[in-house]
């Protein structure tokens, strides 16, 4: 029903959208830590996981993009399945 480039598109959306989320997991500070560096914010943290984080969020992104074009494939979620403010045609 859509092409690849909206689903790249909604893979982009999504994946932003789960970085934010997984962005707080496992974070302590450096004032938390004991250990606050001459220089910086005590609020800053101490290792904030980056690249485990990205990998994760790449992940789950692709999981639940995979499933959504799954569902609009197998036509089991269409769009007049939900209300809209005006008539899809």
């Amino acid at each position: 029903m859509f092409g690849i480039g909206t689903y790249i598109a909604i893979y982009f959306l999504v994946w932003w959208t789960v970085i934010f989320m997984t962005l707080p997991f496992g974070v302590r500070s450096q004032h938390e830590d004991g250990t606050p560096q001459d220089g910086t914010e005590p609020g800053a943290p101490q290792r904030p996981l980056l690249i485990r984080k990205a990998i994760a969020t790449t992940l789950i992104a692709a999981v639940i993009v995979g499933l959504f074009a799954f569902l609009v494939e197998t036509h089991r979620l269409r769009l007049d399945m939900f209300p809209m403010p005006f008539e899809i045609h």
